[in-house]
Parts: structure tokens; C-alpha cells; sequence
């Protein structure tokens, strides 16, 4: 029985809370929130014992699952990594890139399990791409969400573009060559919407537009590749294939003509698996401690994308200096 401790029962916190008591051969050992009001409604509706001081909390267990917010990540991470404990922490991994940096270090010198919660991975639509051959040299990215006073701690390229540049550096096999990018505060202290252009050594080019003052909700990526174009949408769980080829496997195709003959545009909306994505990611936390193996969002990849999303936070803020 593998010990879990939750640290951070706010909104998400709670979304992990209900997920870890559906996952076989976990036991939550306690909880950690210096929220008086919350972790005393938190103790009565879930029946779990709440710690009063974090390292009490680490010592009683075997991983520790980070939901706290952000400026917290990297004293709690580093206190359970020290105490030879597993970590799953929510993105971003840390509050600045020293802290992220000193992670890496101590999570490699403890050789724990550490995973970082970009959620986005485990998208059932996003998942429905396995086994396809995605090889983008561009990429169009939107993520737009209605205003929402609980992800202000963060800048919208922390709390919002982090998932696709995540997504797109997991895609995208090449070094970032080049990034130009703007943005603006609008509600609050740090950029609300923000429009990114991401090049890369191997010719892709990735344009991001992120916005958290939008009156709808957008959540889409389209991958344009040779011969192919492949569009996810996160948000409605849909996933949409265009190819030239002669594939029979598609679900409706046409021919068109071109200077070099008659083309065959196959195109196939992949199965969609029903997936609960963070009890998804949970499990494979798990699965890696039990089976030792790599987590599925290793630690460099969080580092990664906080890396590039610094590198995005530079360029705004030289933009308005």
C-alpha cells in the first residue's frame, strides 16, 4: 500500500483528493493546508487526518502529491526529496528558474520518483494520437479562458501556455533557436493574454496565443506536417486527421487534382477513450514507484517548459521596459 500525502486541498487539490481514493493500493496518509476554513471542511467531508506542520506530514509518508500554490512548490519538494520521498507537483515545477534548477539537482541525486502535473498529456484527444507519426514544422496554437481571480499568482504563460509548451516541446524534437513574444497585464499585475512565436533548430515554427479574459473557453493545437494536417481539441475531446495518402483506414476520403496528378485526402477522427486525465496521471505516478520506472513527465521536462516559458516572461518584459 503505497502512502500518499496531499499538500494543497484547494480546488484542484480536492480534484486529486476524489481521484487518489479511487486509485487501488494507495492510502491517503494526511493532508497539509494552512487554510483554517478549507481544512477543516476538507477533514469532515473526505475523513482524512490533517497535519498541522508540513515535515510531520512528509515523515508519515512515501510520496507527496504538490497542489499547494506555486510560491510553495520548491520548499515542500525540497523537504520530502531530502526525507527520500517520491514527488508529483502541480505545474509549474518551481516559483524561478534557481529553485527549478536546485530541484533537477536533488532529484537526481536522491534518485526518486518525480513528476511534474502537466495534465495535457494524459487529454483523452491528445492520447488518441499514439502510434501516429507526428513530426510538425508548424504549429498553431490558441488557449483561451474566462477570467478567474484563482490563477493570477501567475502570469497566463505560467498558468495557461505552460500545458502547450509542454505539449509542443514533447512533439517537437529539436532545441528552441528562437522565441519572439508579447503581452499584457489586463485584470491583473502580470500578462493576461499573451501571443508567442516559438522557432526551432529543425525549421518548426510554433505560434501560441494564450488569453484568461476571454468570454469562451478555446483549448486547441493544429499540427501542420508533410502531407498531413492533425487537429486536437483539448477542451471538446475531438482529434481530426487530414492526409494525403492512400490509406484505406480513413473515414471518409475524396480525390483532388494537382500538377503532379490526382491526390487521395483521406481523413479520420482517431477513437476518443473516455480518460479521467488527472486520475490518469496519478496512476502513472504510481505505476513508477511500484514498477520503478520513468515517470511519464520526468522532472526536465517540467524544467523544460518553465525554462521556455521564462525565456517567453524575458522577452515580454523587455518588450514594455
Amino acid at each position: 500500500m503505497l502512502k500518499i500525502a496531499v499538500f494543497g486541498t484547494g480546488h484542484l487539490g480536492k480534484f486529486h483528493l476524489n481521484n487518489w481514493k479511487e486509485i487501488e493500493d494507495v492510502e491517503i496518509v494526511g493532508f497539509y493546508d494552512p487554510n483554517e476554513e478549507n481544512a477543516i471542511a476538507v477533514e469532515k467531508q473526505y475523513q482524512i487526518k490533517r497535519y498541522l506542520k508540513a515535515e510531520e506530514l512528509i515523515n508519515a509518508c512515501d510520496a507527496v502529491d504538490i497542489v499547494a500554490p506555486t510560491i510553495y512548490h520548491y520548499e515542500l519538494c525540497e523537504m520530502a526529496l531530502k526525507k527520500g520521498k517520491h514527488v508529483f507537483v502541480e505545474k509549474p515545477l518551481a516559483n524561478s528558474m534557481d529553485e527549478a534548477k536546485e530541484l533537477v539537482k536533488l532529484a537526481k541525486e536522491s534518485n526518486l520518483k518525480f513528476q511534474v502535473g502537466h495534465v495535457e498529456r494524459f487529454n483523452p484527444a491528445f492520447l488518441a494520437l499514439k502510434g501516429h507519426q507526428l513530426e510538425p514544422m508548424f504549429i498553431e496554437v490558441h488557449r483561451i479562458a474566462e477570467f478567474n481571480p484563482r490563477g493570477t499568482d501567475v502570469s497566463v504563460i505560467l498558468d495557461l501556455m505552460i500545458h502547450d509548451i509542454d505539449i509542443i516541446l514533447h512533439l517537437v524534437k529539436s532545441n528552441v533557436s528562437y522565441i519572439s513574444a508579447n503581452g499584457v497585464a489586463v485584470m491583473s499585475d502580470t500578462p493576461d493574454i499573451a501571443n508567442v512565436r516559438i522557432e526551432f533548430d529543425n525549421g518548426c515554427v510554433a505560434n501560441l496565443t494564450s488569453s484568461r479574459i476571454s468570454l469562451k473557453k478555446m483549448r486547441k493545437i493544429r499540427l501542420f506536417q508533410k502531407d498531413a494536417y492533425i487537429g486536437i481539441d483539448f477542451l471538446e475531446k475531438k482529434t481530426e486527421i487530414i492526409k494525403m495518402d492512400n490509406d484505406d483506414k480513413v473515414d471518409f476520403s475524396f480525390d483532388i487534382e494537382t500538377n503532379h496528378g490526382t491526390k487521395k485526402i483521406g481523413i479520420s477522427n482517431p477513437k476518443i477513450e473516455p480518460v479521467n486525465a488527472i486520475k490518469l496521471e496519478l496512476q502513472e505516478f504510481k505505476n513508477a514507484i511500484i514498477n520503478n520506472t520513468e515517470t511519464p513527465v520526468t522532472i526536465i521536462d517540467g524544467y523544460r517548459a518553465m525554462e521556455v516559458a521564462h525565456l517567453i516572461l524575458d522577452k515580454i518584459s523587455n518588450h514594455h521596459q
